[in-house]
């Protein structure tokens, strides 16, 4: 979908944060809409099952915001 961030599956992700794909769910539901504790979550990712596949992927609020990071962090050693 145009506008999101490339998807990647929630078990290699996992993979490579070296965390259980249970505790990634966890942590990746805060960053979503959901809303916790009648709270809504930023919306920076979204996590799907497609095809009977766990995929994640950034959303374009994640988007936006991973790049203001990246900015903050230009010049600094």
């Amino acid at each position: 979908e145009e506008g999101r961030g490339a998807a990647m599956s929630l078990p290699r992700l996992a993979k490579r944060l070296e965390l259980s794909a249970s505790v990634l769910l966890r942590a990746l539901s805060l960053l979503g809409d959901a809303r916790i504790a009648g709270r809504p979550g930023p919306g920076w990712v979204r996590v799907w099952q497609e095809e009977g596949r766990w995929l994640v992927a950034l959303t374009p609020a994640g988007l936006l915001h991973a790049g203001a990071l990246g900015a903050a962090g230009e010049g600094s050693p």
